[in-house]
């Protein structure tokens, strides 16, 4: 094989970084826990607790006075490890560091890794039911994988987690590779097989000599341990006769995978260290929050986290909230509009204080924790926008265009009527009306200054209050008078001004994490000998495809492969 260990160097602070070896790799790792062990109290923050404990009071008082008055998009940048240099020496440092110890993410060709690459454009019928980025990624991942198989040996691909079966389909008709497809879900299994048989009709009528087009096996499995990987992957192995092979014959195997889900991606590395006759591993993995970690108390655990020797003996322990930091994309913070920022700071401020709702109104609900969930969060986000669009269309009329509290068009409850549903399921305001969502009269008895101050606070108040009714509604509690809210929301509403610096800064910690989380694998790899030859592989474009970075190994043991 003609390819060699990536060298994923980096200099910062005139430390030049590199992952070529074990040693080099074990250095890096050691210089990342040791920047993270420094601040702890910023990675392990959470939105909840932001004006419960006051959070922004962890971070350097001079850095977050400096911050507070910078233009969101040099917020946005932060992340990127980008400075100004007005700024305190110490917070340039703080982000230069970080930034000269995170991988390098942007793409590189899978030819200058494996020459004898090729790329196939995916037709229109194989890329049907694609977006834009899922197309990118599998004619990418499908031409690594099929470089690797071929240059290894290997006769079969063996996909985990393949949902609705792209890159099995692409492998199997456009490299006319043999394909076993794994999935959890039956669904995926039978959207995976139909597809896949429109799809050979359509190669087979435009081929003009008869040739034989192999659709991919599919397997539904739950894969909980690497030991049935393991056994799945060779019990799915068959001959073109439909016979079971033994173990003995099973041909030459790649194991690939695109985002396989938390644990399912290392369960790939044990698998291929573990299996004889799994030759080759292209794996790009996702979903940090969901893996597995070792608390260091149970040695007989086969944890997601940490799987090398020397990140085990180092003891660094993450948790979920900062191995969730890690699935953090500086390339779409910086992608970021100023709009669509301002929002998210908005939703993050709304969820802070909700919290301090449930901290007065019902104590019992906060000391559980409870989680509103992702679906409850995603309807909220596409409600408040638009809610935000239109109140930010009212902000920008004449103060004569506000309508008098009574002729609002109010809910029994002063809620936010709900208008009607547009194709995307967001509720949106009635169009021959100007609803605010909140009864003036509960914000009146207060006093906020000139107009503009009163609209201001109406509008972000309306924000709030309708986050809340829906959380509340989410947990089961009743909901909590607007005199109330607007109390809590008075209070810490000057406080919300810090929310944009702070998470900007957490999230520059987010790359850091993952460099660590990826290096750890890549290590395990390393830690094998010299039998394996392992990389860090930037295969996708990240501003595309955050999560670019594969892993991509193969063994020197085969009778096709050249040391």
């Amino acid at each position: 094989m003609a390819a060699s260990p990536a060298k994923n160097a980096v200099r910062g602070n005139g430390v030049a970084r590199s992952c070529e070896t074990a040693a080099q790799t074990r250095e890096w790792m050691e210089a990342i826990a040791s920047f993270l062990g420094g601040h702890r109290p910023l990675l392990e923050a959470h939105v909840v607790n932001f004006f419960k404990d006051r959070l922004w009071e962890t971070v350097d008082a001079e850095w977050m006075e400096c911050l507070r008055g910078e233009p969101v998009e040099s917020l946005l940048m932060l992340p990127s490890g980008c400075v100004q240099d007005h700024w305190p020496s110490s917070l340039q440092e703080f982000l230069l560091t970080a930034r000269s110890l995170v991988l390098p993410r942007e793409q590189k060709s899978t030819q200058s890794f494996l020459p004898n690459s090729r790329v196939a454009s995916i037709g229109t019928v194989l890329a049907q039911g694609m977006n834009t980025k899922k197309k990118h990624e599998i004619e990418t991942l499908s031409a690594m994988v099929d470089a690797i198989a071929r240059s290894s040996g290997a006769k079969t691909v063996i996909d985990v987690g393949s949902g609705q079966g792209y890159l099995a389909q692409a492998l199997s008709f456009e490299y006319q590779l043999p394909v076993v497809a794994i999935d959890a879900s039956s669904h995926h299994a039978s959207v995976t097989n139909s597809r896949a048989e429109r799809i050979k009709k359509h190669y087979a009528a435009k081929c003009v000599e008869k040739q034989q087009f192999k659709v991919p096996r599919t397997v539904t499995c739950h894969v909980l341990s690497s030991d049935t990987l393991a056994a799945v992957t060779l019990d799915a192995c068959q001959d073109d006769h439909g016979q079971h092979v033994t173990k003995t014959n099973v041909p030459q195997l790649v194991l690939a995978g695109l985002h396989a889900c938390g644990d399912l991606s290392v369960n790939m590395l044990r698998v291929f260290v573990s299996c004889e006759k799994v030759q080759g591993l292209v794996s790009v993995g996702c979903c940090y929050n969901l893996l597995s970690e070792d608390c260091y108390e149970d040695t007989d655990t086969c944890p997601g986290f940490p799987i090398s020797k020397a990140a085990k003996s180092s003891k660094l322990f993450l948790g979920k909230s900062i191995r969730d930091l890690a699935c953090q994309s500086a390339e779409r913070w910086r992608n970021l509009t100023k709009e669509m920022a301002l929002q998210n700071f908005d939703i993050h401020a709304f969820r802070a204080a909700f919290q301090m709702v449930l901290e007065k109104y019902f104590p019992e609900v906060s000391k559980l924790s409870p989680s509103i969930g992702r679906q409850g969060k995603a309807l909220r986000r596409q409600r408040l926008r638009k809610v935000m669009e239109s109140c930010s269309s009212m902000r920008k009329a004449d103060d004569l265009s506000y309508s008098n509290p009574k002729e609002q068009n109010l809910n029994a409850d002063g809620s936010l009527p709900t208008g009607p549903t547009n194709p995307k399921g967001a509720v949106g305001c009635c169009s021959s009306e100007c609803c605010t969502g909140v009864d003036d009269s509960s914000i009146s008895e207060v006093n906020v200054g000139s107009s503009d101050i009163h609209h201001d606070a109406c509008y972000k108040f309306t924000l709030f209050k309708d986050f809340t009714v829906s959380g509340l509604g989410r947990v089961g509690c009743d909901l909590v008078e607007d005199v109330h809210l607007f109390e809590i929301w008075k209070d810490v509403q000057h406080f919300t001004e810090f929310i944009g610096p702070f998470w900007c800064l957490r999230a520059a910690l987010g790359p850091l994490v993952e460099t660590y989380i990826l290096l750890d694998r890549l290590l395990f790899l390393q830690e094998q000998g010299s039998a394996v030859q392992a990389s860090l592989f930037p295969l996708f474009d990240p501003a595309m495809s955050p999560r670019n970075m594969a892993v991509v190994a193969w063994k020197l043991t085969g009778d096709a492969l050249e040391a």
